[in-house]
């Protein structure tokens, strides 16, 4: 059935557990098909490294809880195994505020509220003489025990853990019922939070896999108990399948966290001792990118080494199986909420076999050590709508692509990689000159900064870019991080107007001057109408160009609109030839 590595927090060691199954899999000659939770780039790299195959971002904010599921079940139809990796800790998402559907409550509150009463009704005010004041000397009294005495467990006392009482029962007002004073203002919409949505959880949740979690123990021995037991209580509609104790010291340590953990009866799965050796090295935005990594077949060879020893394989293998129902806890192997989709799923989306291969045009695609965090189905979805993508390097070649009708700059690390890029001066003048031409042209964040007129690095040097935005791509120790909710502000190559999509930010440097003509007006995700909206991304001469990434999973109509810009553009051919 696969499986899903969650963390209980970032650092935890996912990543480090999940390319060490990985890479043993492949040892064996297994085919296996990995998946990552969320917006990252940079992992997926690691797992197509070693798998051999494009690993697929799962995150219902940049697509759909729907595409989360069929984009998962479509691709594990062909292999043997599959594993899920997870993002940030196992519970970790964003707060989601959503509307109880066709719930308004009252437009007064139904007790104990201001209502003035109608003509004719009778005044049951605390003042007054009536049968239900409590200051009254009557059978109601709340001295006198009766079933309208707050001091009573009846149905209408405040103090009572009844329907209506604010401090108890199944009405309380944590639930924002429709007695409860502390409920929402009398006649509005009612909304409740989810937490964590988009969360390694919520993904377990949607495709009914079993959790296995990876606690760090390098500062804990029998707190790792706690740990492991609040995991596994929050929510009783996860599976969990065991642990994998990471950053164990010793024996004597191992053994005071096994001897903790036994009581919960949760089965651990993997134990891995501490070991420099096998840590994969970072920089400001993450870890550093496979492709820059000489040695990486190396430590490869090292995580698969130690993985063949620390897991429990007997167990692991039928959980891993991607037709499996084997893992999990207790009686019901599937505990998760939501169905999966129809096995009868095409290997396309449904928008793109209506469109079928119609554009028959050639997209130039930087692919380098500057530019590389690319979503894999935005390219696979490119290639069904008709296009042939021509990889090339704006760092390396001497020579710009020929016969091409638009450009794709992802993002990456510009910045690490600024001298270079500056002092290939014969592609930025020829990039320049192509976008001057008319090219359809769309840029994410890397690919945004490499189109302005400078770069500025962490060291202050300055490096000249292509030029076709006026501003200076300036780097900081600021991170801005996160999704958000954006519209449409005009037309550009991707876009119409008014539309809206999702997107997520993730970069350490700001622009000098901003777009007068925004593309978008730009929120943080679950924050429209309550923070300022912020203009963002640039439109200029069929440029499309923002910090924004952007995942098209459930937007084909993006890529088929750019694509159709392409096919319109009139410059076919004008650039030379490819050497």
């Amino acid at each position: 059935m696969a499986l899903v590595i969650a963390g209980e927090r970032s650092g935890a060691g996912k990543t480090t557990v999940t390319i060490a199954l990985l890479a043993y899999l492949i040892r064996r000659g297994l085919n296996v098909q990995s998946f990552k939770v969320g917006p990252d780039y940079i992992d997926p790299m690691f797992h197509a490294y070693v798998t051999g195959r494009p690993c697929r971002n799962l995150d219902a904010i940049l697509t759909s809880e729907s595409y989360v599921q069929k984009c998962f079940y479509r691709h594990i139809q062909d292999v043997d195994f599959a594993l899920v990796e997870g993002v940030m800790g196992l519970f970790d998402g964003v707060s989601r505020r959503k509307k109880e559907e066709g719930r308004r409550t009252p437009p007064y509150p139904p007790q104990g509220g201001k209502k003035k009463p109608l003509q004719g009704e009778k005044n049951n005010s605390h003042q007054g003489g009536s049968n239900n004041c409590p200051q009254a000397g009557s059978n109601n009294c709340p001295q006198a025990g009766s079933n309208n005495c707050p001091q009573a467990g009846n149905n209408n006392c405040p103090q009572a853990g009844s329907n209506n009482c604010p401090q108890g029962g199944n009405n309380s007002h944590q639930a924002g019922n429709n007695n409860c004073p502390l409920s929402p203002p009398w006649g509005e919409e009612e909304f409740n939070y989810d937490f964590s949505f988009a969360s390694t959880a919520h993904v377990a949740s949607l495709l009914n896999l079993p959790v296995l979690l990876v606690i760090d123990c390098s500062r804990l021995s029998g707190s790792v108990a706690a740990i492991a037991h609040g995991f596994r209580s929050f929510d009783k509609n996860l599976n969990f399948a065991g642990l994998v104790l990471n950053r164990v010291a010793s024996d004597r340590h191992l053994e005071l966290l096994t001897d903790a953990l036994e009581p919960l009866n949760l089965p651990v799965l993997g134990v891995l001792r501490r070991d420099e050796a096998v840590t994969i090295p970072d920089r400001h935005l993450g870890l550093i990118p496979a492709e820059e990594l000489p040695h990486l077949h190396d430590a490869i060879d090292k995580l698969a080494d130690l993985a063949a020893v620390a897991f429990d394989w007997e167990k692991l293998l039928p959980m891993l199986a991607a037709t499996s129902d084997e893992g999990g806890e207790g009686p019901e192997q599937l505990l998760g909420r939501y169905s999966l989709p129809s096995p009868s799923i095409t290997k396309k989306n449904d928008y793109v076999n209506s469109l079928g291969k119609q554009f028959g045009v050639r997209i130039a695609v930087a692919r380098d050590r500057a530019f590389n965090f690319y979503y894999q189905d935005n390219l696979d979805l490119l290639e069904e709508l008709g296009a042939q993508l021509v990889f090339w390097s704006p760092v390396d070649d001497a020579v710009f692509p020929d016969n091409v009708q638009g450009l794709y700059f992802g993002g990456g690390f510009p910045e690490v990689f600024a001298k270079e890029l500056s002092g290939n001066v014969v592609i930025r003048e020829a990039v320049k000159s192509a976008i001057a031409a008319g090219m359809p042209t769309y840029a994410e964040c890397g690919g945004l900064m490499y189109l302005c007129d400078s770069i500025v690095d962490f060291d202050g040097n300055s490096w000249e870019g292509v030029g076709v935005l006026p501003s200076t791509a300036e780097m900081g120790k600021r991170l801005t991080l996160g999704y958000r909710e954006t519209v449409a502000l005009r037309d550009s190559s991707v876009l119409s107007s008014g539309d809206g999509v999702c997107g997520h930010e993730f970069h350490r440097s700001h622009l000098t001057v901003e777009p007068s003509d925004p593309v978008y007006h730009s929120w943080r995700y679950g924050k429209r109408g309550e923070v300022e909206q912020v203009g963002e991304g640039w439109g200029v001469n069929g440029v499309h160009a923002s910090y924004l990434h952007l995942h098209w999973g459930a937007r084909p109509d993006i890529p088929a609109r750019f694509l159709q810009r392409c096919a319109e553009f009139e410059g076919k051919g004008v650039l030379g030839d490819r050497a």
